[in-house]
């Protein structure tokens, strides 16, 4: 297995990357599960459920950005720290609302820690894991998403079947403090990447600092543009199924708490197999698309100005399935959002074998000689 090739360190990080992903997803999905009973409990309607997924969504694009430009010049391990103890902490405190404008101001501040963890994760990644193995341990890493999606569908399933509804929906919120404790992990054993050092060294030599605008300088332009496109086509769909569909299940299905859970628990493997599967090569791929200097910077950008543009569809889903049929709007979001991830799929180049040294990446329109070599044999 490819794991028992890795340095110890290299392990260290992938633990520390894939729980911190893992309880990412475990607080963001916990809230879909919640929908139903919040609207029962306060009188929300469909749309307003939709506003306070849309909400954090909208902030951890922001949030996500910050934090690749902060990584960019205060150290990856120290950036990602800071993020999972903000997403803890903000969702903790969203078991203490008690109105429709309370959790969506509690959620929107959760959102900035839930996008800044991704990025700066996903680059500490790419920097750390050789390039023999980075798109396996994105993958890896990727697919804790899915670890803390079955999480919270069981602490859902468990909770509800000992408490009531009205104090069972506070504690799947408070338990979501409990990720805070990474944060020592993170500390005792994860250093910089030798990458990040090696870049941090240069720009004390040379006296230059991290322009972030330089993701837009005409050589990096059409590359963040195209994947921008890939982002916003994989997370609105992403997102409209996710956040939707166990209300879907419940109201137009009919199916009750148990059924849900199953239903997301086993008949629904083929689908989160490529729902989730499409984003394992993410991080790597975005990775490998910027140099040194700005990877962060250009990796937040890009991946969350697809999450705050794919952060619309659920909101306009609420609205729309007011008036139609929730699985068929559902349906049609969907289809839209993949064919923008296959025409920004066609247009981005192969990265596949970029080596992330210091100063000496291969342009982002140009493969590298291990790339071509491939290809030449091929």
């Amino acid at each position: 297995m490819w794991l028992k090739h890795t340095s110890a360190h290299e392990r260290r990080t992938l633990v520390a990357t894939f729980a911190g992903y893992g309880v990412d997803g475990f607080d963001y999905m916990i809230y879909t599960f919640l929908i139903p009973t919040l609207i029962a409990a306060w009188g929300m309607t469909k749309a307003e459920a939709g506003y306070i997924a849309t909400g954090a969504l909208l902030t951890s694009a922001v949030g996500g950005w910050a934090a690749g430009v902060m990584a960019d010049r205060h150290g990856r391990v120290r950036v990602l720290q800071w993020t999972v103890l903000w997403f803890a902490l903000f969702t903790f405190l969203s078991g203490f609302t008690s109105s429709f404008g309370q959790l969506f101001f509690i959620r929107a501040m959760q959102g900035f820690g839930m996008g800044g963890e991704w990025a700066v994760g996903s680059v500490l990644i790419a920097e750390t894991i050789s390039a023999k193995h980075r798109g396996k341990a994105a993958g890896l890493v990727q697919s804790s998403w899915a670890v803390g999606w079955a999480a919270s569908a069981l602490a859902f399933w468990g909770l509800y079947s000992v408490l009531p509804p009205e104090l069972a929906w506070k504690v799947l919120f408070w338990i979501g403090i409990i990720p805070a404790l990474l944060i020592l992990y993170i500390r005792r054993n994860l250093d910089e990447p030798p990458v990040y050092r090696a870049e941090q060294a240069r720009r004390r030599v040379t006296g230059q600092g991290s322009n972030f605008l330089r993701i837009f300088h005409p050589s990096l332009l059409g590359t963040t543009v195209l994947a921008s496109l890939l982002a916003t086509g994989m997370q609105g769909a992403y997102y409209s199924v996710t956040t939707w569909l166990p209300t879907f299940l419940k109201t137009e299905r009919h199916l009750s708490v148990l059924g849900t859970s199953t239903y997301l628990l086993l008949l629904g493997f083929p689908l989160g197999f490529f729902l989730s599967g499409i984003f394992a090569g993410m991080g790597a791929f975005l990775s490998e698309l910027y140099p040194s200097d700005v990877r962060g910077s250009g990796q937040g950008f890009t991946y969350n100005v697809g999450r705050a543009s794919g952060a619309i569809c659920p909101a306009l889903i609420g609205h729309l399935g007011s008036s139609l049929p929730l699985g068929h709007v559902l349906g049609w979001m969907a289809a839209g959002c993949y064919g923008l991830v296959i025409l920004a799929a066609l247009l981005l180049p192969e990265t596949c074998g970029r080596e992330l040294t210091n100063g000496s990446e291969a342009p982002p329109d140009e493969p590298s000689e291990a790339t071509r070599s491939h290809r030449r044999l091929a």
